[in-house]
């Protein structure tokens, strides 16, 4: 089947959950917790055709999710889609392992699902952030996105991976690039000043112990 579906940054999820039952939107589930990973060889063929199999865990139940390459659309995000439940979680991983696929990347969320006429919308609080994603047809989703305030300009098309890798690169780049310490640069100081003369050297040395 082919999916279409946006995503839209939210900054307080009780507020949208609110304004989304005022609308009449219903609850289909209330807030679950999801564990993901994303599988591929080891010569990451799926990542390079821009396609993903995804095994994701719901409390004891498991899914298998397979994504075609993403479909050319300014504001949306479509894509092939096609999702099993799966029986024995620990067996499966097991024969994805024989056939050489490899988990290669693994992030959690939490999430509600709700519904409006034919738009299925989940409230989710992930590691990138809060949003909500809105599928179902386009001029359906336009609508429902126009009703909570939004237009095409805030349709987010990236996938969670996307974006969590993007916040975990800017995170790890931060953490290795922090100033040096107050401690340091009273050390290089010292020293600096050491090399000026005998007398501002014994200074420094008295100041900093």
């Amino acid at each position: 089947m082919i999916e279409t579906e946006v995503k839209l940054r939210i900054s307080n999820l009780k507020e949208i959950r609110q304004k989304l039952l005022e609308l009449g939107c219903q609850i289909d589930r209330d807030w679950y917790r999801e564990w993901n990973a994303l599988y591929d060889f080891p010569d990451g063929r799926l990542e390079k055709e821009r396609q993903a199999l995804r095994l994701r865990r719901i409390g004891r139940k498991a899914f298998l999710t397979f994504k075609g390459r993403p479909l050319e659309s300014r504001s949306f995000k479509v894509r092939e889609e096609f999702e099993s439940e799966i029986k024995n979680f620990r067996h499966f991983r097991k024969i994805l392992q024989k056939l050489g696929l490899m988990p290669v990347f693994e992030y959690r969320k939490k999430r509600m699902l709700l519904r409006k006429d034919r738009v299925k919308i989940c409230l989710d609080e992930t590691e990138a952030g809060q949003f909500i994603e809105l599928e179902g047809k386009r001029s359906d989703i336009v609508r429902l996105a126009a009703r909570l305030g939004y237009s095409r300009r805030d349709f987010i098309k990236l996938d969670y991976v996307q974006m969590i890798k993007e916040k975990r690169q800017k995170d790890y780049l931060s953490s290795s690039s922090k100033p040096p310490s107050s401690s340091s640069s009273n050390s290089s100081s010292s020293s600096s000043s050491s090399s000026s003369s005998s007398s501002s050297s014994s200074s420094s040395i008295s100041s900093g112990s």
